[in-house]
């Protein structure tokens, strides 16, 4: 698959999406996400903080560039 053309008039697009059946209505935005849960009981099914990084058992020494 290759591009051939790059619409950008809004009624050509609007013409190509009657054309193929797609909708030409703009999509419902959807609401904005809670903050995160820090210091608190992750909800059941969430992943906590803990398994994914957990604390190392030694030190490591950021500063050597490799």
């Amino acid at each position: 698959m290759r591009m051939v053309a790059f619409a950008t008039e809004s009624e050509a697009i609007r013409r190509i999406l009657t054309h193929i059946g797609a909708s030409t209505q703009e999509p419902e935005a959807m609401p904005a996400r809670g903050p995160p849960y820090w210091g608190q009981e992750p909800k059941p099914g969430l992943v906590c903080e803990k398994q994914i990084a957990p604390e190392p058992e030694f030190e490591f020494d950021q500063r050597i560039g490799w």
